[in-house]
């Protein structure tokens, strides 16, 4: 067994002690269904997701489903808890809406990409070992219970509160954040399909204010969910305050950020042009 793999067999039942941990915290005050919480419900729901598709996924040795089925992960388990939910209120239906919406695009965003390049290089040390890819997988339903469990926590809690401006507030910077991805990613996309980028690194349009602007927008969208659920939330239920701390840390100091840094210093590193990008543009929060 090598280094990685004891690692990985070490990783993995810590990430399902930390899943089962949030989803006690979050069922405080929850809703119940045949006399389970039903936020319990939904994060094992994310987890199990993850690990039907793991199979035939690591049979046929293939990372093609993996960022699809953390989107459907999300909008299976938002859906879920809106439809056992037994009061469905404004609130529930607004943060359902900025899930479903934000979930769909991107996931058919990531598909089609993978679809188009025919590989993440991310997983190509992974996919061999059983257990690491198991863990990478596992990972994604903690990432989903992470994430949405503002949301979710709100949706499921038998606590419930009237609209007022925090949940304006939040849908607004949800908008926003979802706005700035949605457009680093189109920039992206536009740039890589024109042969005369070819080899090139992008630094037009948001990503000349920002080298991560889609991950920028990725925070603030789940920091406006995280807002929107405030007024409900009770108790143990604040651990949905985790929500963008925890995006925030996967993206700057996990999976995100550092790994596309090291991939582009590989790339262009020592390039006078790249190297004065990265000395003019921040990693992550853009420049006025």
């Amino acid at each position: 067994m090598t280094k990685a793999e004891r690692t990985a067999l070490i990783s993995l039942p810590l990430v399902i002690l930390i899943g089962a941990g949030v989803a006690w915290a979050g069922s405080q005050g929850s809703a119940e269904v045949g006399g389970l919480p039903l936020f319990a419900i939904c994060v094992a729901t994310a987890f199990l997701v993850q690990w039907l598709v793991f199979i035939p996924a690591y049979l046929r040795q293939t990372e093609k489903f993996f960022d699809l089925t953390g989107s459907l992960t999300y909008i299976s388990v938002t859906i879920l808890a809106v439809v056992l939910s037994p009061v469905r209120d404004g609130l529930s239906l607004i943060l359902l809406a900025m899930i479903l919406i934000w979930a769909i695009r991107l996931g058919t965003f990531l598909f089609r990409r993978i679809q188009k390049e025919g590989k993440d290089g991310r997983f190509d040390e992974l996919k061999p070992s059983f257990l690491r890819f198991l863990t990478v997988w596992t990972l994604q339903g903690l990432w989903v219970t992470f994430t949405a469990a503002a949301a979710l926590i709100a949706i499921t809690s038998s606590h419930r509160q009237p609209l007022d401006w925090v949940v304006g507030l939040g849908a607004l910077i949800w908008a926003i954040g979802f706005g700035l991805e949605v457009i680093a990613d189109n920039q992206k996309t536009r740039f890589k399909a024109n042969p005369a980028n070819h080899g090139k690194f992008i630094n037009t349009g948001l990503w000349a204010k920002s080298r991560h602007p889609n991950y920028f927008g990725e925070i603030v969208l789940w920091l406006g969910v995280t807002i929107v659920a405030l007024p409900v939330l009770q108790g143990w239920q604040w651990v949905a305050l985790s929500s963008p701390v925890f995006v925030i840390v996967l993206i700057t100091r996990v999976s995100g950020i550092p790994m596309l840094e090291r991939r582009a210093d590989e790339r262009w590193g020592g390039q006078p042009a790249y190297e004065q990008y990265k000395k003019e543009t921040p990693v992550l929060i853009p420049k006025l």
